[in-house]
């Protein structure tokens, strides 16, 4: 729906919410690269999966979409979290950071509850990201190989 609403109108921003994540990549296909071609801005807002992507350690009963987590998408997670860990990053530092790669992508919008949320996040955001993680999340499968590099920001070099 949005990729059609970037195409047919002459807006400035919209926001996707949990399809352009760590976990998911469905906005490839059709948001992203119309907004990029029309000079709309995105805004990836639900970074975390609703709570999937939001620990370093995935538990059982992570949540996603609002829900319980599937197993197979739990499993994935894990897959992700033990990739990064691998680089001395989690995986919330490298979920909330992901999607600001794409060069339609302006910003990230995260929940929270508490001023230590908030601080969080922040460190999140600002812990610097070794680019070799982005290669071997793509070798590993995780991540498609055109969702890596797409912009290199600072410290990702």
């Amino acid at each position: 729906m949005l990729a059609e609403f970037v195409r047919r109108t002459d807006v400035d921003l919209v926001m996707l919410a949990g399809r352009y994540t760590l976990l998911e990549q469905g906005a490839l296909n059709d948001l992203l690269p119309i907004a990029e071609l029309r000079g709309v801005g995105v805004v990836a807002a639900a970074v975390y999966n609703s709570g999937l992507l939001s620990a370093a350690t995935v538990p059982d009963n992570a949540a996603y979409d609002y829900g319980q987590a599937p197993c197979e998408l739990i499993e994935r997670a894990r897959r992700l979290a033990e990739v990064c860990s691998a680089h001395g990053v989690t995986l919330p530092e490298a979920a909330i950071q992901f999607p600001l790669r794409h060069p339609a992508v302006l910003s990230v919008v995260v929940g929270t509850r508490t001023a230590e949320h908030v601080n969080s996040n922040v460190e999140r955001y600002s812990t610097e990201i070794p680019s070799q993680l982005w290669r071997d999340l793509v070798a590993e499968g995780l991540i498609p190989d055109q969702a890596n590099g797409a912009r290199v920001q600072e410290g990702q070099r």
